[in-house]
């Protein structure tokens, strides 16, 4: 009895280590579909002893139309959908398919004359009695995709996804809030405080325009938006005449910048202690921001307001990729009180009023891109990482101009060019 126990193990050992994808009978019951003893062509079918009986389920999602342990109608085994037409397991399904795909029907032969009982145990021993019971039981070959058509029909549900995205964009833009009229006030003040203040309105290009053309690496000197003093071929020494030049555009675009936060009444009213680590926090990264505005992809040009040449490769970093999200003048002047009323600057003192106007000033930009609807993906979030690019930037020039202030001599620094960047943290 020992003996006969023994040898159950080893099949029961055997049989649940079956997988139901493979088309080829397991080794050790190639002799017969149903244990070791041969049996004539002209004996009976028998299912095997329940005592060896194993249940290879495949676990996963299971259709709400589907009765609870529902069985395949090929094998018996736990069923998990309609496939070609009929209730099947997963491995009746793949078995299915991969017969019809690589037509491998006409080869499948039985040993016992094509009457084998099929089962979840004896399903892998007989490939011609298994497709047939899924014939009989009316699984539809012609359900099955060729690969042009298997290709045809992948295309065409990425193409319904991406209609079923854009449908959920237009419903969200038509649900998202757009500006209060408390909201379209703050973004009219800031943005008269950005056109009054930025030297690329109408008045400043009809008395000076200067375009850069890109191109020539030996006129290259300095890198707007992203880097700062070109070394020269030493790799230490800052280009003197390269600074002097920097210092003359610099010098008016922080008056600029200082004259747009005097425009704002939340500004002005913070404490002057306050007003200054906003302003020397924000200088460059605002400037930052307005010279990579003005970068036009298309002709590869940079308006500046003077006379400083700089490299492509440069430029193109220095546009931090702006140029996509097509800013208009409110947007700009929004991202930059956004940029100036940063409450985590080190030494103020009205940190949770910085705090209440930069929320201010971040829920009307929100609404006002829901306004604008654009038409790029996730706008705002993308948009929110270029004022996270932009704070790298600023703290990045900090550190140059500890290097510069060791390299060029003081009577280069313009005082307000001292002023804004002496004594900031890197």
């Amino acid at each position: 009895m020992s003996h006969v126990c023994a040898v159950c193990e080893i099949l029961c050992h055997s049989l649940s280590g079956l997988d139901d994808d493979n088309t080829e009978p397991s080794a050790l019951l190639c002799l017969h579909p149903f244990g070791s003893a041969a049996r004539s062509p002209s004996a009976s079918p028998l299912r095997p002893p329940s005592p060896i009986a194993v249940s290879v389920s495949v676990a996963g999602y299971i259709p709400s139309y589907l009765e609870k342990d529902e069985p395949c109608v090929v094998c018996g085994d736990k069923a998990t959908g309609y496939h070609y037409r009929c209730i099947t397991c997963e491995g009746c399904k793949g078995f299915f398919r991969r017969t019809i795909q690589k037509n491998l029907h006409p080869s499948y032969s039985c040993k016992y004359e094509g009457c084998c009982i099929i089962d979840k145990i004896t399903r892998n021993q007989c490939q011609l009695c298994r497709f047939k019971k899924c014939i009989t039981v009316g699984m539809a070959m012609d359900l099955v995709l060729d690969d042009s058509k298997r290709v045809a029909k992948r295309r065409l549900i990425e193409q319904n996804r991406e209609k079923r995205k854009k449908e959920e964009m237009v419903r969200m833009l038509q649900t998202r809030p757009e500006p209060d009229s408390s909201e379209w006030e703050l973004i009219r003040m800031l943005t008269e405080a950005h056109r009054n203040t930025n030297a690329q309105g109408a008045s400043w290009k009809q008395k000076r325009k200067f375009m850069v053309h890109l191109g020539s690496e030996e006129t290259a000197r300095e890198d707007i938006g992203q880097g700062s003093m070109v070394p020269t071929s030493d790799g230490d020494k800052v280009d003197l005449e390269a600074f002097s030049e920097f210092t003359k555009i610099m010098t008016p675009a922080i008056t600029r910048v200082v004259d747009f936060a005097k425009k704002l009444p939340m500004f002005s009213e913070l404490p002057c202690e306050d007003q200054i680590i906003l302003l020397k926090g924000c200088c460059m990264e605002i400037m930052s921001l307005r010279a990579a505005v003005r970068y036009d992809p298309e002709s590869e040009t940079l308006t500046l307001s003077g006379e400083m040449a700089v490299k492509r490769e440069q430029l193109k970093n220095g546009g931090l990729g702006l140029a996509q999200f097509n800013l208009d003048d409110t947007e700009v002047a929004l991202m930059q009180g956004v940029l100036l009323m940063s409450s985590d600057r080190s030494g103020l003192t009205s940190v949770e009023k910085i705090e209440q106007v930069q929320e201010a000033f971040l829920l009307a930009f929100e609404h006002y891109i829901n306004y604008r609807k654009h038409n790029i993906p996730h706008f705002w979030p993308k948009l929110l990482m270029k004022v996270t690019d932009l704070r790298m930037i600023g703290a990045c020039h900090a550190s140059r101009f500890l290097h510069m202030k060791v390299e060029c001599p003081n009577e280069l620094f313009p005082p307000l060019f001292l002023e804004v960047f002496e004594d900031q943290e890197v």
